[in-house]
């Protein structure tokens, strides 16, 4: 019986994908660094990295580590066609598809040897087949986990392939630097690396009780489960998000609490309109911040009863802005963001509302029709007149 030293687990990556997507559209912009967005860098192609230029980084700061760059401003109807069209070729690959966002995916294709070769071989075509019909760039890890093969991309980025074979997991995972775990932000690896622990495998000598007491349950569990590759979940179609998020990148201005009041206002209107949308309610309400340092916190509240209620989540969500106000003005922001989490389908919790609620979400609906019918900036809060809307990035469906 013939045993595969390959996992049937593809993690697929385009490459920068909104500057490739500039790159591949106009020719003058091939080998040559590109910026998408000017106040604040939405994409760097690989050749503006090169320079240090980062995504969230202020527009400034970008021209100035990089002057020769081109800056252009964002397409986001091109990058939605070719996500649509990178992932009808996945579906062409694989029906075991799971989306992690518009430019990235696992496939499964565990099944396939006899008809499409080995997982190796179905990678290659994979790659050749989105150069071809797409002409982007994608980079793809193949493992037996997920969360290897998700590692093995971004090691074999830019334009590249790795695969990691059952025998050779460890002997790749460990010496790669505790960033690369899978929830290893800048304060936890600071915690890692003030104890002397800069790579996977030293996480891996430590036992679990170690661990916990370092980061605490959750964590701790978590990653000493990744760093000896532990990693059960299998690819999931169709599986409903956890959460949903949007945010916006601030660049380095000092803004007023009214202005930050306005752009979670907005942040709030985008969020609750798309949880109705899928039919779906939330119970937690999450404001994401970076400071001007580039350290970044999470404030978050549990509402009593699950919602798609507008107000009821602007609400909360002003609540923990107006918490976070003094260390605002004293650090400076460079992003805010909120997340909706502890989702539901919107049938499976009878809610008894309130009658300010209950009218409200009436308001709700009523307005939803008519941006569904006008279009979304047909109605809008008179606090957001003439101010900059932000960027609506292209998204997977909820």
């Amino acid at each position: 019986m013939f045993v595969s030293n390959e996992g049937p687990i593809l993690h697929a990556d385009l490459d920068a994908f909104y500057a490739s997507v500039e790159q591949r559209d106009d020719p003058r912009l091939r080998g040559r660094p590109v910026i998408v967005g000017g106040g604040v860098v939405l994409a760097a192609s690989y050749e503006a990295k090169a320079c240090g230029v980062r995504t969230a980084m202020g527009g400034g700061l970008a021209r100035r580590l990089c002057p020769q760059a081109i800056v252009v401003p964002p397409r986001m109807a091109a990058y939605s066609a070719a996500s649509k069209a990178v992932f009808e070729v996945f579906g062409q690959t694989t029906p075991l598809v799971e989306g992690l966002s518009i430019d990235e995916a696992f496939l499964d294709v565990g099944g396939l040897r006899r008809i499409a070769g080995t997982p190796t071989e179905i990678a290659r075509t994979l790659r050749a087949d989105v150069a071809e019909q797409v002409r982007l760039p994608i980079t793809v890890g193949v493992a037996r986990t997920k969360f290897l093969a998700k590692v093995a991309s971004g090691v074999a980025k830019p334009d590249g392939l790795l695969v990691v074979p059952h025998d050779g997991e460890l002997d790749f995972l460990h010496p790669l630097p505790v960033e690369r775990l899978w929830g290893v932000g800048r304060v936890t690896a600071e915690k890692l690396r003030t104890r002397g622990i800069t790579t996977v495998g030293q996480v891996a000598r430590l036992d679990e009780t170690s661990l916990v007491a370092m980061l605490g349950k959750a964590s701790g569990r978590h990653l000493h489960a990744l760093a000896h590759n532990r990693d059960p979940r299998p690819v999931q179609v169709g599986r409903r998000r956890r959460s949903m998020g949007a945010q916006r990148a601030l660049g380095r201005r000092q803004r007023s609490p009214g202005e930050l009041d306005a752009m979670v206002a907005g942040l709030a209107d985008k969020l609750a309109r798309r949880l109705r949308a899928a039919h779906r309610v939330c119970r937690t309400v999450v404001l994401r911040l970076r400071f001007g340092d580039f350290t970044r916190v999470t404030r978050s509240h549990t509402i009593a009863e699950a919602t798609d209620h507008t107000e009821t989540i602007l609400g909360t969500a002003r609540i923990l802005l107006a918490a976070a106000l003094p260390t605002i003005e004293r650090e400076g922001l460079t992003l805010i963001g909120l997340a909706l989490t502890n989702l539901d389908n919107d049938g499976a919790v009878q809610l008894a509302l309130p009658f300010d609620e209950r009218s409200g979400s009436a308001l709700d609906s009523t307005l939803d029709t008519v941006r569904d019918r006008f279009g979304s900036a047909a109605v809008t809060r008179a606090t957001l007149l003439g101010r900059d809307p932000g960027i609506s990035v292209p998204l997977l469906p909820d």
